[in-house]
């Protein structure tokens, strides 16, 4: 093994090129503030019956036998299926966004708050801390600029006009603005809100009016 040390700084990527803001969920996996759609794969919950049938098997054979080390070994194996489904879709994903975009914003989200909620499973099973590892990641090495914004609120806040439109329920799919008439769905004006407020914090305001107002003027 040979290891080297040599004192060079990367240098960090500037922001730059065609901005967009994802946001993460259940239903969709990623929503993109140009109004793409990213399905969500589920692989943990497409193989859970068959995971838990697995699990079962184990229990029946007879603690340090043969039996139940290869039934043990089957488990770990769709486990592993599992991982390596998520974790494809994840690379994939980042180097769709990554074709598309020279700025990318996503939300900061309180990953191990959700993990606790009462769609716990949904939130482990799509992995979202690792797709963000993954997406910074690719970011770097194509050189597209990355940036987590604060999540607070960006479901309730018109894309369009920015007014607090307040909390929506879950089976609310849809964000229709009373103050300004603007309409899409609710994740794509969740992502368009994140794209918004990470133009500002890097100095780019004039750039997220410019799309409000394209936005606006669209039919």
């Amino acid at each position: 093994m040979l290891t080297l040390q040599w004192n060079v700084e990367v240098p960090d990527v500037m922001p730059n090129g065609n901005p967009i803001g994802i946001d993460v969920g259940i239903s969709h996996f990623a929503a993109v503030s140009n109004g793409k759609l990213f399905p969500n794969p589920r692989p943990f919950i497409s193989l859970e019956r068959k995971l838990k049938l697995l699990q079962q098997s184990v229990s029946r054979k007879v603690k340090g036998s043969n039996n139940r080390k290869k039934a043990q070994a089957k488990v770990s194996k769709l486990h592993e299926r599992i991982a390596n489904v998520r974790a494809y879709y994840h690379w994939l994903l980042a180097h769709n966004l990554c074709d598309w975009a020279g700025m990318i914003f996503a939300e900061d989200l309180n990953l191990k708050g959700l993990a606790r909620g009462f769609l716990g499973k949904h939130c482990l099973d799509a992995g979202w801390g690792q797709f963000f590892e993954v997406l910074e990641q690719c970011c770097r090495k194509r050189g597209v600029f990355f940036l987590k914004v604060n999540s607070k609120k960006t479901s309730q806040i018109c894309s369009n006009c920015l007014t607090e439109t307040g909390k929506k329920d879950l089976s609310e799919r849809v964000h229709s603005c009373e103050h300004c008439g603007y309409t899409t769905l609710r994740d794509v004006a969740a992502a368009q809100v994140v794209l918004i407020r990470g133009l500002a914090a890097v100095g780019h305001t004039g750039l997220a009016c410019f799309l409000r107002v394209k936005r606006l003027r669209s039919p």
